[in-house]
């Protein structure tokens, strides 16, 4: 199995090599990317007046359960989509996959505007998600298969950052539909309909992609292993030439990632990884401009609502932070490390946040380091790590399934916040204690193989 070495004192600067293919990848890439991460904060900023309009009088008496409901039933479909999607541009190719996953994302989204009731939403959600699904394990495939190995890193955080972005779009844009009230209550619908139009524009864009070749060569020469493992011991070696199946007929991608065990067992390390992510960001941090909004009121501030918007924005910067500066942070540190360091500072942050937190002002410090960890860092890596742990026969299958098969199972997680909340009595309390869940994210890492100054397996 070939494995790229990265090389070593070839190149002093990390762009050179770089060609305007590349960057048009990198483009398509991160535009799509935008408006997954516009659409995941557009729902949480205007959760409350969207639901004000579309539940009934007794459904308001148990509003937050119905946010955790619309919510998780978007990560369902998120989940659902990604992983099938994933699959599919294993056996299709990266570029028709996303081409498919932005038309109909903006369709549905464009469509959520005119949801009449919670069920209407509810389905509208689900199936937005379904389209969506398939759009970040795509173009990461697409861009780690053909970006250079001294600049892959940097290119996924730069591509990861478009989510960063895309809430940070979010949030400037409901701060500015609800300071002016353009539709009076129903302003919320504006927010789907902004969103979808700009989608149909990167189809065009990214007409111009040229397939992965790293892809095609495997599939043509029907190199159907889920793992390259030079670079571990010995018996590693052996259990994976051992499991990995012979050119021939192809076996389904997403059962190998399970047939072998090395692919097994990196592939549940990482699921458990995300998981921690997942449950981190929607069912703690989702409710941090919620939070911040009901220390406003306790402070007895006028226009309390604002500072929810305000407080989204400066965390959404930190998270742009942390993506533009994370692959050159992994390239020095290496990945295990980062990883556990992301997890120790979502922790702090977490507790630092939601327990010591009490004013509107202490808040817009602390959420943009918040953002950095839970939002930033604790994301970034599943656009660097898994790629260089699988070959590319399954590359986008793997990826797929650690970032969607967390939110097959985490999905449930922001409709039990919910339920804590109400039964806790606030949202701090609920935060806490979900929060050390980021725990397990610092220990684990080191179960993995390090891979900084290794490249990919093809």
């Amino acid at each position: 199995m070939e494995h790229g070495q990265l090389a070593v004192g070839v190149r002093t600067r990390w762009y050179d090599g770089l060609t305007s293919m590349h960057w048009k990848v990198l483009k398509a890439s991160f535009l799509g990317w935008i408006f997954d991460g516009y659409e995941a904060l557009a729902l949480v900023v205007v959760l409350g007046p969207m639901l004000h309009s579309v539940l009934t009088a007794e459904q308001a008496a148990s509003q937050t359960v119905y946010a955790g409901l619309v919510i998780g039933i978007t990560l369902l479909g998120w989940g659902i989509g990604g992983l099938v999607g994933g699959i599919l541009a294993d056996y299709v190719g990266r570029k028709r996959m996303m081409l498919w996953s932005v038309f109909l994302y903006a369709l549905f989204s464009g469509i959520t505007a005119f949801s009449q009731t919670v069920w209407t939403l509810c389905a509208l959600r689900f199936l937005t998600g379904l389209a969506m699904g398939s759009e970040w394990s795509t173009g990461i495939a697409l861009l780690s298969e053909t970006w250079p190995e001294q600049a892959r890193a940097k290119g996924a955080g730069f591509l990861q950052s478009g989510f960063g972005w895309g809430t940070l779009a979010a949030a400037v844009i409901w701060y500015a539909l609800a300071s002016t009230h353009p539709l009076g209550a129903e302003s919320w619908r504006l927010m789907f309909v902004l969103g979808a139009v700009p989608a149909f524009f990167v189809l065009y864009i990214r007409r111009g992609v040229s397939e992965s070749e790293k892809w095609q060569r495997a599939v043509r020469e029907k190199r159907w292993a889920a793992t390259s493992t030079a670079g571990t011991n010995a018996s590693a070696t052996r259990d994976a030439a051992s499991d990995a199946p012979q050119a021939g007929k192809r076996p389904f991608t997403l059962a190998q990632l399970f047939a072998e065990r090395v692919a097994l067992r990196r592939t549940l390390i990482l699921l458990a990884l995300s998981i921690i992510t997942t449950v981190g960001w929607w069912a703690i941090s989702s409710w941090l401009p919620t939070y911040t909004v009901a220390i406003a009121k306790a402070q007895g501030i006028q226009d309390a609502v604002s500072w929810g918007s305000k407080v989204s924005i400066v965390y959404t910067v930190g998270a742009i932070v942390a993506y533009m500066l994370a692959g050159f942070i992994v390239d020095a540190i290496g990945r295990r490390t980062f990883l556990s360091l992301t997890f120790v500072g979502s922790l702090v942050t977490t507790f630092i946040t939601y327990k010591l937190t009490s004013s509107v002002e202490a808040m817009m410090v602390i959420a943009p380091i918040n953002g950095f960890f839970t939002l930033g860092c604790a994301y970034v890596w599943m656009a660097i790590y898994p790629c260089e742990l699988f070959t590319s026969s399954v590359r986008s299958t793997a990826i797929s399934f650690v970032f969607n098969a967390a939110r097959l199972i985490a999905w449930v997680f922001p409709i039990i916040a919910g339920s804590m909340i109400k039964s806790f009595g606030g949202v701090s309390h609920a935060a806490l204690a979900l929060g050390s869940v980021y725990v397990l994210g610092i220990v684990l890492p080191w179960f993995l193989p390090e891979t900084r100054g290794v490249g990919m397996p093809d």
